[in-house]
């Protein structure tokens, strides 16, 4: 269950606030779009925390409660039977309705036999442990983790509800963090306050719950983060790594003594413990529960202070990330990753402080801190109050740079400040006028350029995604540091040949005004020619908010489908014969051709289109310009299967050498890492 809340700003509110972007997306978009936009803002959202727990209160006698069989569980849930039937059954309810896709068993294990066992065999689909001569607690959940069939084992008290969606993001934390060793659940009390996010120990063998009776909805408290350990409540560990470790030490007799050791050995050999805060679990008991007692004994096995990071950075961009809408914020999440990957703790916001979901909630998954309102007023108060914690400050396109320089140049006193483009905005612009000849256009782009050389020569750093526009700015501005750091994809390889494809794709948002044009462009100039040389043939256009305009071009006559949004792409870049990029005008690199590249899908593109991509006509890309010349391009394809495996090949090489991971790290070390410039 999701509780939402009323966002209560006004219409007069958001307009004042969105001001310069609302006239952009007047004069480039229209009204329409500009309304729907509007109305978005204007609605409800989901409460960072998940919002108040949602609690069983069943009455006796009770009925057993069925869970599903799975030949192949990929997770283990074990539960040590310690307090009464009805606690057991309320956790064992709990888990049974909460919502959860992954496949999981549950294991029950007993260290005696009596009326609680015998009623909780008749459970449909549990698996009852008699762990009889076990002595111990650690016995007792060591013999259960013996009998799990998951990849993954999570050891749950028998005293909590677990919450919906709970494994599930476990279970993708797994999956998204491959360092992870074990990871602990949000633990709340039943009236919704925070119990903890993991803990820390300190050199003395203290140990502390974090984020104890704090705020769930703070930013603070809702990323996934490192810890020194987590508490043995909901502790979720890959099962290889419980074997090797041995289980559990059976010296040790409290619950709290068994997760810290056990976190501490895993640690030493290399793996790491987090808390994940979006999988959350309420824990009954007095919320005056006792002081956790230091056992300097568990300190020498690892390390102390896993909780720390090298360093901190910030990025704020013009809008939330939404990486399954818009290239930039795929490169902006790729780059998130690599980040992490050198030790940096990320935090980011929007610069209007919105918070949509379900985008802050995959931010945070991933172990990013999200700013928003109503906990951050403004960016530039919360760098009054935290600047000086920052090591690096990423502000990435101009206007959120141009919000935002002033106050971290005041504020972050021994951060870098970087001023990511994204593209030149200047440089889409100044084509567009040339396109359209319009005065006004020329004198809007003329602007931009003053607006960005100027954040270029505040910041200390400035980010380009390509050649072509490092060496333009070094005629253009010749004082100012540049450094490349390109779109960043993974490689997925050709899914079919070419025989078992059909149709054209073209792939791209339209908030962003080159793709609306150069659809239009397509439809109108380029679909009639080629229908009229391969009658079946279709083009499929995929990208969120459509104006109206391209959507009258769609139908059974033009041959076009225009799709809007779609959330998974792979299968179109599977089917799909090719893709087109027919674009008119703009600038940077093109994340439509890099993701088309990447699932070896041949493009035919602009020469505008494939500027500073490393590209070569004929080998990795064809190139056209004119109508006509997209057509003969398209019909080539169809035609030769060798010349589309060339193509294949080549764009995939292209993409291995200059926009994957490994491309993408040496250039961001080089760049951002002050140990690895040159």
């Amino acid at each position: 269950m999701t509780i939402v809340r009323a966002q209560s700003t006004s219409l007069l509110e958001i307009a004042l606030r969105y001001l310069p972007r609302m006239l952009h997306v007047l004069r480039t978009e229209g009204v329409v779009v500009l309304l729907r936009k509007l109305r978005r803002r204007l609605n409800i959202r989901p409460l960072a925390s998940g919002g108040p727990p949602i609690l069983l209160a069943l009455k006796e006698p009770f009925d057993p409660i069925a869970f599903p069989r799975h030949a192949e569980p990929r997770i283990s849930v074990v539960i040590a039977i310690q307090r009464s039937l009805r606690s057991i059954h309320h956790c064992l309810a709990a888990l049974a309705g909460a919502e959860t896709r992954t496949a999981f068993e549950v294991v029950l294990v007993a260290g005696t036999v009596d009326d609680r066992t015998r009623q909780l065999a008749r459970y449909p689909g549990t698996r009852l442990i008699q762990a009889t001569n076990a002595s111990g607690l650690a016995a007792v959940l060591d013999q259960g983790a013996r009998a799990a069939r998951g990849e993954f084992i999570v050891f749950l008290s028998d005293d909590t509800q677990v919450q919906p969606g709970w494994l599930d993001v476990l279970a993708q934390s797994f999956a998204e963090t491959p360092d992870a060793g074990i990871l602990g659940c949000r633990l709340l009390y039943p009236d919704g306050r925070q119990r903890e996010i993991g803990r820390r120990i300190d050199p003395d063998g203290s140990i502390h719950r974090l984020g104890r009776l704090g705020d769930p909805d703070q930013p603070a408290h809702g990323y996934r983060r490192a810890v020194d350990a987590c508490s043995p409540a909901a502790l979720a560990i890959r099962a290889e790594l419980f074997q090797r470790l041995d289980g559990f030490d059976p010296t040790l007799i409290e619950a709290d003594d068994l997760a810290t050791d056990l976190a501490c050995r895993a640690r030493a050999q290399g793996w790491r413990v987090y808390c994940q805060p979006l999988s959350r679990v309420v824990r009954f008991g007095s919320i005056d529960e006792p002081r956790l007692k230091p056992n300097p004994g568990l300190v020498p096995r690892a390390q102390i202070g896993s909780e720390g990071v090298l360093r901190r950075v910030l990025v704020v961009d013009s809008y939330m990330v939404t990486p399954d809408r818009e290239s930039g914020s795929l490169r902006m999440l790729n780059l998130f990753r690599i980040l992490q990957g050198l030790g940096y703790q990320v935090t980011f916001a929007a610069a209007n402080l919105e918070a949509p979901q379900p985008y802050v909630a995959d931010l945070q998954r991933q172990g990013v801190e999200v700013l928003y309102r109503p906990h951050v007023r403004s960016i530039s108060r919360h760098l009054a109050d935290e600047g000086a914690r920052y090591d690096l400050v990423i502000l990435s396109r101009a206007d959120a740079a141009a919000q935002v320089m002033g106050a971290a140049r005041r504020h972050c006193t021994r951060a870098r400040i970087v001023f990511d483009t994204v593209d030149l905005h200047f440089l889409r612009e100044q084509r567009l006028a040339e396109l359209r000849g319009d005065r006004g256009t020329r004198l809007l782009a003329e602007a931009r350029k003053r607006q960005e050389l100027e954040l270029m020569r505040q910041a200390d750093l400035t980010l380009v995604v390509s050649e072509a526009e490092r060496d333009l700015l070094a005629v253009e501005a010749p004082d100012v540091n540049v450094r490349v750091i390109s779109n960043i994809h993974q490689i997925f390889g050709s899914a079919n040949p070419p025989e078992a494809r059909r149709d054209l794709l073209f792939i791209g948002a339209f908030s962003h005004p080159p793709n609306r044009d150069a659809v239009l462009f397509f439809c109108d100039e380029v679909m009639p020619r080629l229908r009229a040389r391969l009658p079946g043939i279709r083009l499929k256009v995929i990208g969120s908010d459509p104006p109206d305009e391209v959507l009258t071009r769609a139908g059974d006559t033009t041959g076009v489908d225009v799709l809007g949004h779609v959330p998974d792409v792979a299968p179109f870049f599977a089917a799909c014969k090719l893709s087109v990029a027919p674009l008119r005008y703009g600038a940077g690199v093109k994340g439509k051709i890099n993701q088309s590249l990447a699932y070896g899908l041949p493009v035919v593109a602009t020469r505008l289109a494939i500027e500073g991509m490393h590209l070569v006509d004929g080998e990795s890309v064809l190139v056209a310009d004119t109508p006509e010349a997209m057509v003969e391009a398209v019909i080539r394809l169809h035609l030769d299967p060798a010349l589309w495996r060339r193509l294949s090949a080549g764009g995939l090489a292209v993409m291995e050498a200059h926009f994957s991971f490994a491309a993408a790290e040496r250039a961001v070390r080089a760049a951002l890492v002050p140990e690895f410039s040159p």
